[in-house]
């Protein structure tokens, strides 16, 4: 599948802030490696919008993001929620998209 450039914008931003740092660690544990390629591949399946509503419901927190951000906190690494300032500025839709006041 080929990524349009906004969804492979934000798959790189992602992969430098959040999945590289994971998957190239000798101490990460499995379970959390298993936890980033399914998150990647879930991620790949979708429109930039929906990338951009992904992010921000792991931000909000299921009861599955919740659990995988402790396991990401307690390993040391970063997780979605310490980006979401570059991330906002980066890939929220533009401000004239939002509702007026």
């Amino acid at each position: 599948m080929t990524l349009g450039v906004r969804q492979q914008e934000i798959m790189d931003f992602l992969h430098e802030q959040v999945f590289n740092p994971v998957l190239n660690s000798s101490h990460a544990s499995p379970a959390l490696k298993r936890g980033i390629r399914l998150t990647i591949m879930r991620l790949a399946q979708r429109r930039a919008e929906k990338m951009v509503q992904y992010y921000w419901n792991a931000i909000i927190g299921t009861e599955q993001s919740i659990g995988f951000s402790a396991r990401m906190r307690a390993e040391g690494f970063t997780r979605f929620e310490e980006t979401i300032d570059e991330f906002r500025l980066r890939f929220d839709p533009p401000p004239h998209s939002r509702l007026k006041r």
